[in-house]
Order: C-alpha cells, then structure tokens, then sequence
C-alpha cells in the first residue's frame, strides 16, 4: 500500500528531466562514493557539459562535472524568488518564496537526523556566476508519476512503507508548499529519494497534515527529539532565517507530541519500527 499521498503538478524537475517520459537503466559503474567525497568532488570538478532542461519552471541545468578521474552529473537550481504574494490554483500564498537555499538547508537538517540517504548530496557552488544548489545526479529508474502510471507494486511492502514512513516525516517538518510525486524517485532495489526542497521551509509552525503521520523509524524518533534549535540555525545560518528556523522546531515538538501520543495509545511497537 502506497502510504505516501502526494498530488501531481506539471512541472518535473531537473534531476528527472526524461524520466517521466522514459525509463532508463541505472549505470553499472555507478561509483560508490561517501557523502564527503560526492561533496568534495560538487564543490571541485570542473563543468565540462550543460544542459539546461526544458521541463519545470525555473528551468534547471543539467551539468556534467569532471575531476580528471571520474566524471558524474549534477542538477544545478539558482532560483531565489521573493514575492509579498503568489498566487496558486490553491490560493494566494504570502511571503512567497522559491529558492535553491532550502536545497542545502533540507539537506543539512537531514543529516541531523540521520536520514541523509534518502536526499541527494546538496552542495552550495557558484556557476557561470551564479550561486546556487549543486545536487549528485541520482541513479534513478522511475519516479512516482511513473510508477502509478505503470501499476507497479513494489515487491517488499513493509519496506516500501517504512521509506514512505520518514519521508512524510521529514515534509511536515520542512513544510513544502509543494510535496508531489515527482518529488519522490525511485532507483534500484526499489530504493527511494526524496527531492527539490526550493519552497519548503515556510513560517508556519503547525503540522500541516498530522494524520500522515502514522509511525515513524526509531532512530529518526531519537534524533526528533534531540534535535536541538540553536544548532540548526549555526548549521544553516547561510541558508535559513531565525524565523524559518524557529517555526522548524515548533514544527519539530508538534511531530514529537503527535507520535508520543499515538504510542500511549496503541504501544510503541506499533507505532515505532
């Protein structure tokens, strides 16, 4: 059972530029790299090709990097959009904003918490002049839009659900204005990434959808509630204000309060995995 409810939109990020309108197979010379070695080489390798993609609304590059020994792909986003209002078929939204900083941000609080793996390495790297987010070209299959397209059933159920499980964690702390299934991509082994974080971190300090959380991974419980305000906002000072910051938290104790509530009513086991 899909437990993650996202709505479509039209546009498609750059990381799945022609994804969605066909598959393709993941590289078997993917290379196996840690998180600091991917960021080391987004920050140092020299852009050798760009593509800019055709899909989506800001129009992202996509760009081939070398280093003289290895050479892997990146989605570059610049965009930073400030606007008093916006309007959206969903209504006006005040102090809009769309920026490739809640990229490195989203990144930075993931590691926090330990879930790191379930975001592209984000980097923060100037190009052509501009600055913005510099993220690892993922090995993906499929995203979500595809995946129900085909009717696909992923093989192992619990395990599906339980990535499902964090990454609807993780969007009501973050609050993304725009959660959708192009958001969500798929790669080998049936293994999940969530991207494109440029209009979350909004003001708002309520859970926008607590009934989407239903359990929640142990470890991710444990660095909930140890996650501590005044570090996050030294890791992200270049990328988040005190206020994005402040409602992060009050988002933080709301999500901790919902799943303390739901294990005195059904049992931890039930709720934590």
């Amino acid at each position: 059972m899909n437990v993650l409810r996202l709505r479509c939109r039209g546009s498609i990020l750059a990381v799945v530029a022609c994804l969605t309108c066909q598959l393709f197979v993941v590289a078997s010379d993917e290379p196996t790299l840690t998180k600091d070695q991917i960021k080391n080489f987004l920050l140092t390798a020299k852009v050798v090709k760009s593509v800019q993609s055709k899909k989506g609304i800001t129009n992202p590059w996509r760009l081939t990097l070398s280093d003289g020994t290895m050479t892997h792909d990146g989605s570059f986003q610049s965009v930073d959009e400030h606007k008093q209002s916006a309007e959206f078929a969903s209504g006006r939204e005040l102090n809009f904003v769309d920026s490739y900083k809640y990229n490195i941000a989203a990144y930075t609080l993931a590691e926090m918490l330990g879930i790191e793996d379930m975001l592209p390495v984000y980097v923060d790297r100037k190009w052509k002049g501009e600055e913005g987010s510099l993220s690892w070209w993922l090995p993906v299959k499929m995203d979500e839009v595809e995946r129900h397209r085909q009717k696909l059933t992923p093989p192992d159920a619990d395990g599906w659900n339980n990535q499902m499980y964090k990454i609807r964690v993780f969007d009501q702390l973050v609050a993304d204005s725009d959660p959708n299934l192009t958001n969500v991509l798929i790669g080998q082994d049936w293994k999940l990434w969530r991207v494109d974080f440029t209009r979350a971190f909004r003001l708002q300090g309520k859970v926008k959808s607590p009934d989407d959380l239903v359990r929640c991974d142990r470890h991710l419980f444990e660095k909930l509630q140890a996650l501590d305000g005044n570090d996050l906002e030294q890791r992200t000072k270049h990328y988040l204000n005190k206020m994005e910051v402040k409602a992060v938290m009050q988002r933080r104790d709301e999500i901790v309060k919902r799943f303390q509530k739901l294990i005195a009513e059904k049992g931890e086991n039930e709720v934590l995995y």
